[in-house]
């Protein structure tokens, strides 16, 4: 029986849509186009840094997220804050935490993300991320760590993620149960995988994990 739900930060707590927009002010391309060159590396399986370089060719993400910072030091830049929440999460996460399920966030995240997270006094018992662990998804010795955090077998976690490559199929074979949800682009791609059929349960929303949680048990 599932007593743990984790989850990933990224088009699943996060609407990415602002970070995306700055990104493509800032490489000085259209929304449209960084979006749709989004879309395509999702499609191919390509990270998203393929779509800084598709746009300008030789582009060296680090040394521009540095300039960033020293052009822009009190923006937000490439990070998010609580207006970047999906109108979804607080209340999920609250009506998970009052059927008596441990909540828990853990994704592949900077150290500033924690801090912002954090900040956000979210419904939740504990925010974990990669840069935090030093231990990055789809790594098993992330989910390892999720299952050692949480303090339940893997059998007792269901991880909830936007992407089958670095959510659901290396938690389900870390032995934890896991939803695919349909948002952000690869989630509504990777939905359509036959590899999605991995996923114990496909969901639209948050809303929609309590009910189906009650079916898995």
């Amino acid at each position: 029986m599932v007593k743990a739900v984790v989850f990933d930060v990224g088009e699943t707590l996060i609407d990415e849509t602002r970070i995306w927009s700055r990104w493509a002010d800032r490489l000085g391309v259209s929304r449209f186009v960084l979006m749709g060159a989004l879309g395509g590396m999702a499609a191919l399986d390509r990270p998203h840094s393929d779509a800084f370089r598709l746009v300008r060719p030789g582009f060296d993400v680090e040394a521009e997220v540095a300039a960033w910072e020293r052009d822009e030091p009190d923006s937000l830049r490439n990070h998010f804050d609580a207006d970047d929440l999906y109108p979804d999460v607080r209340e999920a996460l609250a009506a998970l935490r009052r059927a008596g399920y441990q909540v828990i966030v853990a994704g592949n995240q900077p150290t500033r993300a924690y801090d912002a997270l954090v900040a956000m006094d979210l419904p939740v018992d504990s925010v974990h991320t990669s840069d935090g662990w030093g231990l990055q998804k789809p790594a098993p010795e992330f989910f390892a760590k999720v299952a050692a955090i949480a303090g339940r077998a893997p059998g007792e976690i269901l991880y909830v993620g936007d992407r089958l490559d670095n959510d659901v199929l290396p938690a389900g074979r870390a032995g934890m149960r896991t939803a695919l949800l349909r948002r952000g682009p690869w989630g509504y791609l990777h939905a359509e995988r036959p590899q999605a059929r991995a996923a114990d349960v496909i969901v639209d929303d948050l809303h929609a994990l309590l009910p189906a949680l009650e079916r898995l048990s």
